[in-house]
């Protein structure tokens, strides 16, 4: 397990994952409110997989057309999340 990266209080504002620009780093700073058991549970998956607050993540492909799906890597795997997905996951740029 990689270490834990503090998200910098001078970088920008938090943010769903999918709005992070392709190759930006960011750090996990949790999951966004959910509206509903499905959204819960794709919360619950997305941390079971590794997105968890402190780890590193960043966008490195968008789909063609429509940005759909996103692929994201977290640590060191690599995972395509549509952007309602991508939308669960708080994160900081660094």
């Amino acid at each position: 397990m990689t270490q834990p990266i503090q998200p910098n209080p001078a970088a920008s504002a938090p943010m769903g994952l999918h709005q992070l620009a392709r190759q930006a780093r960011a750090v996990v700073l949790g999951m966004n409110p959910t509206h509903d058991d499905e959204e819960r549970g794709i919360a619950l998956r997305l941390l079971e997989i590794g997105f968890l607050p402190g780890e590193q993540v960043r966008v490195i492909a968008h789909g063609y057309p429509g940005h759909d799906p996103l692929a994201v890597r977290v640590g060191n795997t690599t995972f395509a999340l549509r952007s309602h997905e991508a939308a669960l996951v708080q994160v900081q740029p660094v």
